[in-house]
């Protein structure tokens, strides 16, 4: 029977084991010093085990700091729990419309002068915008799509969309499409036709993804799908509901973040005095960016409100703080980059006292911090760069203009994304060192007990790792 396996797939081993039968030790060292057997082995050793249990008196230290600030986060939990998404009279603008599912039944090809009868320009004028567009419309040939309500109490009902020869998506025949309702338009244009159905290729594309991480990452990588879902319930039923139903959204986002964080770390990573030390760095690090947070978001005045969005949010529900809802979207979005980094280093942390059980916390922290600030180096760049990215066509629009780079982030809306940036790297630059600390001084001051006059840690299959 092999030992039991944890959700990272490596060997669980108690303090208390029995030693194997010396017919079977070739993995082994003798007495106190270290192992020498890596040759002859008959595949017994323990190679992938973490590194010796904690002290039951550090068990107790990281428990007492752990189990108040988890039953802070389910008290948390209890009292914000929203009784579901308060309900609101439809605006129809933007994401705030009745939609049911449609498909083009056909596609011909027509002139469009004769559709677009209706909007030829007052005058001959095409040195503005607006003139030139007009003028267009009645050039070249338009698509008229037949299409077919296939949801909801019209299904079957068919109208027509005029598909101009410059709009970036043109319909085809058969194609998946999604309707708005405007019930207090008239008959004839009550549906129109708002986006396509994308369903299938982004299930598939979201099956590829957990093929490839369970392929790769075996038993983690489903704990880490699980992990996954299990934050995505958190934040739909219980973070965005309760920020809606008007609760503070920096108390809803500290909360809702920190149960993402718990179970997500916990159930990955397994429950170990490794993985709480993960955990204390992270949680240091996201009070640290949701102070830096709030101080800038104040002293720059950003109000949150900067897009068609969050107007309408705004709009439909006033009692929201958006800048609130700002700082909420800065924690979050910073959550799932610290996990990556606490959990690499409190992982090289003992790691490394592990190779050397003689190395104190001094020696732990420098050599650790090497490795740290090579993470950082690069994580601090993808993070800047995915922003970057995000706001390119934003970007585009100011180039346009001839703004200079004053006038550009000066503007709340890149303004916005600056303060979201650079907070959240100086949470994640601070976490290296935080959590690097932790894990020396936690492995370092602990000194577990040898059982049956022969220390606990001894194992060979680690020295061979470390060949």
């Amino acid at each position: 029977m092999g030992p039991h396996r944890s959700c990272d797939d490596r060997s669980v081993t108690s303090p208390q084991q029995t030693p194997e039968p010396h017919g079977h030790d070739h993995g082994h060292g003798h007495g106190s010093g270290p192992s020498h057997g890596h040759g002859g082995g008959h595949g017994h050793s323990h190679g992938h085990g973490p590194a010796a249990p904690v002290s039951r008196h550090l068990r107790k230290v990281i428990a007492a700091v752990l189990i108040p600030f988890a039953t802070a986060v389910v008290v948390g939990l209890v009292v914000l729990w929203p009784g579901g998404t308060p309900a609101h009279e439809r605006t129809g603008v933007g994401f705030d419309r009745q939609t049911e599912q449609g498909e083009v039944v056909s596609v011909e090809h027509v002139d469009c002068k004769d559709v677009n009868a209706a909007q030829v320009p007052p005058t001959g004028d095409t040195s503005t915008p607006e003139g030139r567009e007009a003028v267009n419309a009645q050039q070249g040939q338009c698509g008229k799509a037949t299409v077919e309500v296939t949801s909801g109490p019209d299904k079957g009902r068919r109208f027509v969309e005029i598909v101009q020869p410059d709009a970036p998506r043109q319909l085809h025949e058969g194609q998946g499409v999604v309707v708005a309702y405007a019930p207090d338009a008239p008959h004839d244009l009550q549906y129109s036709v708002t986006d396509v159905n994308r369903k299938v290729p982004l299930a598939v594309l979201a099956g590829i993804f957990a093929v490839v991480v369970v392929l790769v990452g075996r038993m983690r990588g489903v704990m880490a799908l699980i992990a996954l879902a299990a934050s995505f319930l958190v934040l739909t039923l219980f973070i965005l509901p309760a920020i809606l139903e008007g609760s503070n959204p920096l108390v809803v986002a500290v909360v809702g973040s920190s149960a993402i964080m718990l179970i997500a770390l916990y159930m990955c990573h397994g429950l170990s005095a490794r993985t709480s030390v993960a955990v204390l760095g992270t949680l240091i690090s996201l009070m640290l960016i949701g102070l830096l947070g709030s101080v800038f978001i104040d002293w720059a005045s950003l109000s949150g409100n900067t897009d068609d969005n969050t107007g309408l949010i705004h709009g439909l529900y006033p009692e929201i703080d958006m800048s609130g809802l700002l700082l909420a979207g800065i924690i979050i979005g910073s959550l799932g980059v610290l996990d990556d980094v606490t959990v690499t280093q409190t992982s090289a942390v003992w790691e490394l006292h592990q190779a050397d059980p003689g190395m104190g916390p001094r020696r732990l922290y420098r050599a650790a911090i090497r490795i740290g600030r090579d993470h950082i180096a690069s994580v601090v760049n993808t993070l800047v760069l995915a922003y970057a990215g995000a706001a390119l066509p934003l970007l585009l629009l100011f180039s346009i203009a001839q703004s200079s780079m004053g006038t550009v982030a000066n503007s709340e809306l890149v303004a916005e994304e600056i303060v979201r940036t650079l907070v959240g790297s100086i949470g994640l630059v601070a976490s290296v060192p935080v959590t690097t600390a932790l894990a020396a001084l936690v492995v370092s001051a602990d000194r577990p007990s040898p059982e049956g006059g022969k220390p606990a840690a001894v194992r060979g299959g680690r020295r061979r790792r470390a060949k």
